[in-house]
């Protein structure tokens, strides 16, 4: 499963929507594959992310450098008294999942670009476009292998 957030009107945070339509025809064929696009991450994902094999998380990062890329495993966390659906993170959902349906995937990673500029606009950041390649690889290579570790 590929899960990825992001507002496509706030420029670089439009990376995750984008990074999952490119995913989403890369992998058409697979029908393993899940991808999921949403503005912000909702507790209501929990029960999609509990029946998945492994997930990939894909979002903008306001605290990473300009044009990173970053791909880290994300663990299962609490879930905050009062969670706001807009604070929702990774480990949130997973902790939801475990939580609520008792399952987990096997494999979860949060794949990251750092953002240039959060504003208002429809195009990417010089800082994103300079690592959109980048990050297409790396989003190919994870999906791949979790598709070998089901076999």
């Amino acid at each position: 499963m590929i899960l990825a957030c992001g507002n496509t009107l706030r420029s670089d945070d439009g990376i995750g929507p984008w990074l999952a339509a490119w995913a989403e025809e890369k992998f058409a064929a697979e029908p393993g594959v899940v991808v999921i696009a949403r503005q912000q991450w909702t507790p209501d994902l929990a029960e999609d992310i509990s029946r998945a094999a492994a997930v990939l998380f894909i979002d903008c990062s306001i605290a990473s450098s300009p044009g990173s890329v970053s791909l880290v495993g994300v663990e299962p966390c609490g879930v905050v008294q009062g969670l706001a659906t807009h604070h929702s993170g990774a480990g949130e959902l997973l902790g939801l999942a475990r939580d609520l349906y008792g399952s987990l995937p096997r494999t979860a990673m949060l794949l990251t670009v750092g953002a240039g500029t959060t504003e208002l606009g429809e195009t990417f950041s010089e800082a994103v476009l300079g690592v959109v390649a980048e990050a297409c690889a790396l989003l190919e290579r994870t999906v791949l292998k979790f598709l070998s570790e089901q076999n």
